[in-house]
């Protein structure tokens, strides 16, 4: 892996998670609450976005052992559904909010890609690798976080489509989500699932093998 190649990665991964968590605190402020902006987190300064695990050590252990693809995440906005004015709707929009900036970031990524790719004049491969990258990462976070395993955002837009009893059974899941996930993971199913999922939407991106 080339050096400009992995920093300008390091930079898309960081902003790519931060991104999803400054959109969940702006829709939650849409819907009346101010938690994440008294925070200070509506920014895309990385400093108050840092998770020691998830933006430091995960992707240093990654590049220490020449894992394929960078991952990470960033410090969960404080959101308090109570302040919504819509109790319903800001859950789910606000939930939704971080997938879709990541949907949204590969799709724009693509599109810049597939225009380079049409003009006469070529472009610094590097730019095409890092325009790849920044689609597949981004696909990988949105998918990942879609799926309704407590703490992840698809958890969230589960719960508040739920009926009240249900919602109250499901919410029992919360304390074992990480064991879940791990679980999971360990086993192969995740991955299994991510890869099932990646082809198809990177596929419709105009990105195939």
């Amino acid at each position: 892996m080339q050096p400009e190649f992995l920093a300008l990665s390091i930079v898309v991964l960081l902003f790519s998670v931060i991104l999803h968590e400054v959109m969940h605190g702006f829709v939650a402020r849409m819907f009346g609450d101010l938690t994440a902006e008294r925070a200070g987190r509506l920014t895309l300064n990385p400093i108050p976005h840092i998770d020691p695990m998830g933006t430091i050590l995960l992707p240093g252990l990654l590049l220490l052992t020449g894992a394929p693809i960078l991952f990470g995440w960033a410090k969960p906005v404080p959101v308090n559904p109570l302040n919504f004015s819509s109790l319903r709707k800001g859950e789910l929009l606000v939930s939704a909010a971080g997938i879709l900036a990541n949907l949204g970031l590969a799709i724009l990524a693509a599109v810049i890609y597939h225009i380079l790719q049409a003009l006469p004049q070529t472009f610094p491969p590097i730019m095409g690798a890092v325009l790849r990258f920044t689609v597949m990462i981004n696909l990988i976070l949105g998918i990942f976080n879609l799926f309704p395993i407590p703490p992840l955002d698809g958890s969230k837009i589960l719960l508040s489509q739920l009926p009240y009893n249900l919602a109250r059974s499901y919410e029992r899941l919360e304390p074992y989500g990480f064991i879940i996930l791990l679980i999971l993971l360990v086993s192969g199913i995740l991955q299994t699932l991510m890869g099932l999922i990646l082809p198809i939407l990177s596929s419709f991106l105009g990105f195939r093998g």
